[in-house]
């Protein structure tokens, strides 16, 4: 098998699939969702939504307890093997020996993934440039920078030019600027031979900018799947959100009962987060006043995704 064999169908297909863990945790609850070649999606929850174990299962190194998925056609539990063979994941956690050089590193890859030597060296050489990585390819890892290190574990990882891509969390950990800079460098893969990449994240930013659709987890299931921009849609084009007194939940039932607010409306804290689709915020800031509702910190803005996840969990993407 060469890392170009292919099945016909989807880069990723997953029916059903399901982790419980010893004592009854249930990590991810029977979820499905199809990737197609070429396309960036996104897994968007918080730290215990489930993702991890998600790509783990996808990965073979977690035997699922129910379900069925499938990489490139290759299901990862009857061809853990050839589902290896077709895909390459950049874990979470740094999983690099720090005493071998960045070189080393790219061709113990090529080896494990029988890409010949010719084809190792042309390969490394392109990600060592396009990577930002010459100055430092030779020198042990326990000398790079996170930012270096990240850059190298994602070059590894294309060196055997995968089908299928998994990045689990790939910013996390690193500072501002140099996230920013392995999310540019992260946006371009999308042109690297048709690829498909999938990605696990919980910061709102990533998802957005280079996922072409997410899948909202929350507690091992997903509750939402489309893309950013129709995710966004739901909650239409502006929200009033108002700090409250009293009880937000009595607040909100007297703006619904009046036709102020709509089921997506929602409180956290005590604070009301209301998509206005065809409401006016005034009104909904008189109606409180008649009710003796004091208000505060009152603010117009644009949707988030955050908005949409705490919309649709009740729950915040911090983590």
């Amino acid at each position: 098998m060469t890392s170009g064999s292919h099945r016909p169908g989807p880069a990723i297909e997953v029916v059903g699939l399901s982790k419980t863990y010893p004592g009854g945790v249930e990590a991810v609850r029977s979820i499905d969702f199809t990737v197609q070649p070429g396309e960036v999606f996104g897994l968007l929850g918080p730290n215990g939504a489930g993702k991890s174990t998600t790509i783990g299962m996808l990965t073979t190194t977690i035997v699922p307890s129910a379900g069925s998925a499938k990489l490139a056609g290759y299901d990862v539990v009857r061809e853990p093997l050839a589902a290896r063979h077709v895909s390459s994941v950049v874990f979470q956690e740094a999983v690099v020996d720090r005493g071998l050089s960045g070189r080393t590193h790219l061709d113990i890859h090529a080896r494990l993934w029988s890409v010949s030597p010719d084809s190792a060296r042309h390969r490394g050489a392109k990600l060592i440039e396009s990577f930002g990585l010459g100055d430092v390819i030779d020198r042990p890892v326990a000398s790079y920078s996170g930012g270096q290190r990240r850059r190298l574990e994602i070059a590894r990882a294309l060196v055997s030019e995968p089908q299928v891509l998994f990045l689990d969390e790939p910013t996390v950990g690193l500072d501002t600027r140099i996230r920013y800079e392995l999310l540019d460098l992260i946006s371009g893969l999308r042109t690297h031979n048709d690829m498909t990449t999938l990605l696990t994240t919980h910061y709102l930013d990533e998802a957005e900018r280079l996922c072409d659709r997410i899948a909202v987890v929350h507690a091992g299931a997903i509750v939402a799947l489309d893309t950013p921009q129709r995710l966004l849609a739901r909650l239409g084009d502006d929200i009033v959100e108002v700090r409250v007194a009293g009880d937000p939940q009595a607040a909100l039932a007297r703006l619904r009962s009046h036709g102020l607010a709509d089921a997506d409306a929602f409180a956290v804290g005590a604070t009301l987060t209301i998509p206005l689709h065809q409401h006016n915020s005034q009104l909904i800031l008189d109606d409180l006043k008649s009710a003796n509702v004091g208000t505060s910190s009152i603010a117009v803005r644009k949707p988030t995704l955050d908005d949409v996840y705490l919309q649709l969990t009740g729950d915040t993407l911090a983590a």
